[in-house]
């Protein structure tokens, strides 16, 4: 059956990121009422000014900042009474390596990727329960089921998140709120672009990364049938869940596509300068913004 988006209200987080913006467009267009929830308010309130349709607000917010978080979900009730479909986007990747990076930094990405989705979800409970068919996405990843060597804090911050919102889904489900996660591969955003730029997973970019435009079909499907997990490319899942069946086996699978990624990698950023997204200077690859 097919998702009845008519007067329904979403509640997204990262509303200016490009996998929200791909997402929140259909739902608009079919009667949903939009809140998006960013950290940068002025973009957050654009990006539903220029929403079809009518009845949406843009939030501003730190999820990790805890006052804020409760001012938000008090303006939610406010504005809307309910929360009938609640999806997490806001996430980010840091390419310092291990080794190398400021302990402020691990506490910071950890509180964006794993923490904020968990303390928001909780909080929005109550909103979720006053709406009649609730629901949870969360924008997981690939990088919560396989392991990527270069971002061990992004990779331990979605390990953690999808076990999370398994165990959740699990426990919710009894009491009528679906909770259900995406996990999609590289996908064409500002984020991958700047990873690519700074040096980032190789690995990622074995084939061309998908268009935000698929990881929301996949989250839409998530509505029309809910389930725990939906994967956007799902061959890849299967060479992911092979992996981590035979962990051991990791460093030689890793090897074997290495090269390939690297190749795919070149690939992209050479695509990103045709695109307007970055240069090459002496000093290397640059994010810039597309003319």
């Amino acid at each position: 059956m097919s998702f009845d988006y008519r007067g329904k209200l979403i509640a997204i987080t990262g509303g200016a990121g490009d996998i929200a913006g791909a997402f929140i467009r259909p739902p608009a267009a079919r009667g949903a009422h939009i809140a998006v929830i960013d950290v940068r308010g002025e973009r957050a309130e654009a990006v539903a000014a220029g929403l079809p349709g009518t009845g949406h607000r843009g939030y501003a917010c730190d999820l990790t900042d805890l006052g804020q978080v409760e001012h938000l979900v008090a303006a939610l009730e406010r504005d809307h009474g309910r929360i009938d479909v609640l999806v997490n986007t806001v996430g980010m990747s840091s390419q310092e390596r291990f080794d190398e990076r400021d302990v402020t930094t691990i506490r910071r990405e950890l509180e964006v990727n794993l923490i904020s989705p968990l303390v928001l979800t909780r909080l929005a409970i109550p909103l979720l329960r006053a709406a009649p068919d609730p629901r949870v996405i969360t924008t997981v990843s690939l990088g919560g089921i396989f392991p990527l060597g270069e971002t061990p804090i992004y990779t331990a911050s979605k390990f953690g998140l999808r076990g999370a919102m398994l165990a959740i889904g699990l426990d919710l489900a009894a009491k009528g709120i679906t909770v259900s996660s995406v996990l999609p591969s590289a996908t064409d955003t500002r984020m991958l672009r700047q990873e690519a730029v700074e040096g980032g997973n190789a690995l990622q970019f074995q084939d061309q990364p998908q268009p935000p435009s698929t990881v929301a079909r996949a989250m839409m499907s998530l509505l029309d049938r809910p389930r725990l997990e939906a994967y956007p490319r799902f061959s890849e899942s299967l060479l992911v869940r092979f992996g981590t069946l035979f962990p051991n086996q990791l460093p030689k699978l890793m090897r074997l596509f290495r090269k390939k990624g690297e190749r795919g990698l070149a690939r992209y950023l050479r695509r990103l300068e045709t695109d307007g997204y970055a240069v090459h200077t002496s000093s290397g690859w640059e994010l810039t913004e597309p003319h």
